[in-house]
């Protein structure tokens, strides 16, 4: 499997980067249980055990991208978490939570993308299909 190399290499981690930093300041949030994580997690019937869950799944992608040779499985985690986001936003919370402008629907946005762009920089390396990219 060949590894990124040069300016990829680079973007590659600030990228991930900006994802872990953006996803270990969200779920300080969700484990320190603030009233804005309680709200959301409430209006979607999960709380207090579905706050938890998605703070720990948070914790595992800002690990997994943060490890290079993980990094692709963080980013596949990472998206897969930020759909989740994306579409309570989109369907049961509304882009704005608490007046906050569409602040954190924008964070699941940014991180949503950089880990896209860590998977396209990392295909080579995911099972099954890297080796034909």
């Amino acid at each position: 499997m060949k590894s990124p190399r040069g300016p990829v290499l680079i973007l590659g981690w600030v990228i991930r980067i900006v994802a872990a930093v953006i996803l270990a300041q969200t779920l300080f949030f969700k484990f320190t249980g603030s009233e804005e994580s309680v709200y959301i997690f409430e209006t979607l019937g999960v709380e207090p055990w579905g706050r938890w869950a998605a703070g720990f799944a948070e914790l595992i992608t800002a690990v997994l991208l943060l490890v290079p040779r993980t990094a692709w499985l963080g980013a596949a985690l990472g998206v897969g978490v930020m759909l989740g986001a994306i579409g309570s936003h989109l369907t049961r919370l509304g882009i704005v939570v608490k007046d906050d402008g569409g602040f954190l629907f924008g964070l699941a946005l940014a991180v949503t993308v950089c880990c896209g762009a860590t998977l396209l920089i990392h295909r080579r390396e995911l099972p099954l299909i890297g080796h034909r990219f």
